[in-house]
């Protein structure tokens, strides 16, 4: 017996993609909700779970195949004495799958090594767990059908400990004895990405996000405006309320949240920064609507998902939407509508450590607002009409623009507010104090 694996809807006016990568070979076996491959279309990189266990008898769409909705992707059937049933009209013998023993269970290691009772992780989490020693089976994956990605491992190697090797596991007296530490620590160097040296495809969704970076740029007048802004008063609103917050609501109290709900205020003031531009330029639509992408950084690259009616959400609802938005996106769980409909974005920058950037302007909208990393440093205040030296904590925020319909004047203002805002940090109500 064998059934087809159809390619499934995969959102609202997506009807095609292109294979981009099987996760499962030929004689394979498959559990149903097991991620079978990846399809990239220009809205969404999803994986597509296995809707039948089996073996995968074979596999009717290659890599860089252009699939549709309810086209034939894979053959899958189940194993008949010890052997997998082969397709019509191949004779070609598919390698067997071992069933399980019965009554004996099976035996599992703490080493990286896969085994038939660990759970499916990809080949780049695999490597950084054995690099680290990490044990697979510890992990819960966070991915589709519970894969495990180099994000569930990195998590993991914060508090999980490492297992021994075999120089570890020595006994005491055999070992060499522990040279002097070092007297002033250094860092250690970054570790050689498995990338150096090679050559490789560019991904289809990295090819769809450089295609769109250079039509942004080919077809706006673009230049960036930056503020610097005091965030000492908010840093210490945060740091008060954030545990009874995340009690409370659920969801972390970073400052992104409080960004975005001083952007959404800023935009309704200023609507040239949530526009759009007709195709030919002739037509300006201003829009009555605030929604907000918020870039997130994912393994796959650079994706957008969007905070739809921010404007009409309180920070508690900001700070749970992107929240849920940025985790499901990283697993690759977002759908193709969260995805659409921006109407300006937001950037956090500052989370990779970065003071300022110039963040292309997305086709489609006017504005796209940077947060850079906050730093301490001394900076001359005014206490009661006197000024003083004291420590203060910094970010900067920069706003690209389309000057086609932005001036910098209009950047200016814009920034200002949000800047006005922040320094304020007037939301002891939102947050429950």
């Amino acid at each position: 017996m064998s059934e087809n694996v159809l390619l499934p809807e995969l959102g609202e006016s997506v009807n095609e993609g292109v294979i981009s990568r099987w996760l499962k070979a030929v004689g394979d076996a498959v559990e149903v909700g097991e991620a079978l491959l990846e399809v990239s279309t220009d809205k969404v990189d999803t994986e597509v779970p296995s809707t039948v266990a089996g073996v995968l008898l074979e596999i009717v769409a290659p890599e860089d195949a252009e699939v549709k909705v309810g086209d034939v992707l894979a053959v899958i059937g189940s194993t008949v004495s010890g052997q997998a049933a082969s397709p019509a009209g191949d004779d070609s013998p598919v390698p067997a799958v071992e069933p399980t023993p019965a009554v004996e269970p099976v035996e599992t290691t703490t080493t990286a090594t896969a085994t038939s009772s660990r759970p499916y992780a990809t080949p780049v989490a695999k490597k950084i767990a054995a690099d680290q020693g990490i044990d697979l089976t510890a992990i819960v994956g966070t991915g589709l059908g519970g894969r495990i990605r180099k994000d569930d491992v990195l998590a993991a190697s914060a508090t999980q400990p490492p297992t021994p090797t075999v120089e570890q596991s020595a006994p005491v007296e055999t070992r060499k004895p522990a040279a002097a530490p070092a007297a002033v620590a250094s860092s250690p160097a970054a570790a050689p990405s498995l990338l150096r040296g090679t050559t490789a495809k560019m991904s289809r969704m990295r090819a769809i996000i450089a295609e769109r970076m250079v039509e942004a740029l080919h077809t706006q007048a673009q230049l960036t405006t930056v503020v610097e802004v005091d965030v000492t008063k908010l840093a210490a609103l945060r740091a008060r309320a954030k545990d009874a917050f995340k009690a409370r609501e659920g969801a972390n109290l970073t400052f992104l949240p409080f960004y975005a709900r001083a952007a959404a205020e800023a935009l309704k003031a200023f609507p040239k920064l949530n526009a759009t531009i007709s195709d030919d330029g002739t037509e300006v639509t201003y829009h009555g609507h605030e929604h907000l992408g918020i870039a997130v950084d994912t393994e796959r690259g650079l994706m957008v998902p969007v905070v739809k009616d921010a404007g009409n959400l309180n920070l508690a609802g900001l700070a749970k939407s992107i929240g849920d938005l940025g985790a499901r996106t990283k697993a690759s769980k977002v759908t193709a509508e969260e995805l659409q409909g921006a109407t300006f974005t937001i950037t956090n920058t500052g989370s990779g450590g970065a003071l300022i950037d110039t963040p292309i302007v997305p086709v489609g909208q006017t504005a796209i607002l940077g947060t850079g990393t906050i730093t301490k440093r001394p900076a001359v205040i005014t206490v009661d009409g006197v000024d003083v030296i004291a420590i203060r904590q910094f970010a900067y925020l920069f706003v690209s623009y389309d000057h086609r319909l932005v001036d910098g004047a209009d950047a200016a203002r814009f920034l200002m507010a949000i800047k006005a805002r922040i320094e304020e940090a007037a939301f002891e109500a939102e947050v429950g104090l």
